[in-house]
């Protein structure tokens, strides 16, 4: 069995719809796996019950065959964990912190503390107090990945982040995965977990709607190809070529499920007088949406 993670039937239930209900997902060795819903959905009360901060009501969590509450302290040794709500010493500098979260790990090179600082531009000479929020989270990145652990659990890891540190984090991400991590990360971010994931989890009201392959949700995703032409005629004759075709005066949108009819679609376009194209690409924003409907 390949299971790093496999959680059977996990419930947490604070009452009055609260809490997370019969959740079962297993993750697999060098898999990231992905976290996906609005906050109260129920992904940090999970990635809790994971590091054994929470006794469940119903059901279990077990980590590399270790039932995550009862053997909670052997598990939190050999993970790396960001928390959605960091809670640092703020009487400490930010290296100061980090080289005492080392010596808890019985850390003697550093050599990892450093290269991550760099990465993320992290300046550790200052209070913990006097931080901003990104720069905190940069301190917990830090602390996270610096053992170079087999397993990270990350909550919100990008959160107060600005978007070059953002995509440093899913550089690192994907080194990480590269050298045979298992992760599992929890994000509003769409496109941050469309880039690192292999399998998504969109979590509704504390219970799974779905889990996914990223790879299927690309295939199965419609994309809109959007042509431009210097005169409406032109633009008619197009969306006459082409049945189902929407045209807006000199525009013509065609939508494709997967690759049906791609090649077609491009060679009918090559042989008219396209000035423009783009592609509005069905994310897995869409895909969220569709699972979460307009009103939620």
């Amino acid at each position: 069995m390949n299971h790093v993670i496999d959680v059977q039937g996990l419930t947490k239930d604070y009452g009055q719809g609260r809490g997370i209900f019969d959740l079962t997902f297993q993750v697999e060795r060098g898999e990231v796996f992905g976290f996906l819903g609005p906050n109260g959905a129920g992904k940090t009360t999970t990635i809790r019950h994971l590091m054994g901060f929470i006794r469940p009501t119903a059901g279990q969590a077990a980590i590399l065959g270790m039932d995550c509450f009862a053997q909670a302290a052997t598990i939190q040794a050999h993970v790396g964990y960001l928390p959605g709500e960091l809670s640092l010493m703020d009487d400490l500098t930010g290296d100061g912190f980090l080289r005492f979260m080392a010596q808890m790990r019985g850390m003697t090179d550093l050599s990892a503390v450093g290269e991550l600082k760099e990465l993320f531009r992290l300046d550790g000479r200052q209070s913990l107090r006097k931080m901003s929020k990104g720069t905190r989270q940069k301190v917990g990145l830090v602390c996270a990945f610096m053992a170079r652990p087999d397993l990270l659990l990350l909550d919100e890891p990008t959160s107060g982040l600005d978007p070059l540190m953002q995509n440093r984090f899913v550089e690192l991400l994907l080194r990480e995965k590269a050298r045979g991590a298992t992760i599992l990360l929890s994000s509003h971010m769409f496109e941050e977990l469309e880039r690192t994931c292999d399998r998504v989890a969109i979590l509704r009201a504390g219970r799974l709607a779905a889990v996914e392959r990223t790879e299927d949700l690309r295939r199965a995703r419609t994309k809109r190809y959007v042509f431009s032409f210097p005169a409406p005629e032109a633009a008619a004759a197009f969306s006459a070529a082409w049945p189902g075709a929407s045209r807006n005066d000199s525009s013509v949108t065609v939508a494709l499920t997967g690759r049906e009819d791609l090649s077609k679609l491009l060679r009918l376009a090559a042989d008219q007088q396209v000035t423009d194209m783009t592609v509005d690409g069905g994310s897995l924003e869409e895909a969220f949406l569709g699972y979460y409907g307009e009103e939620d």
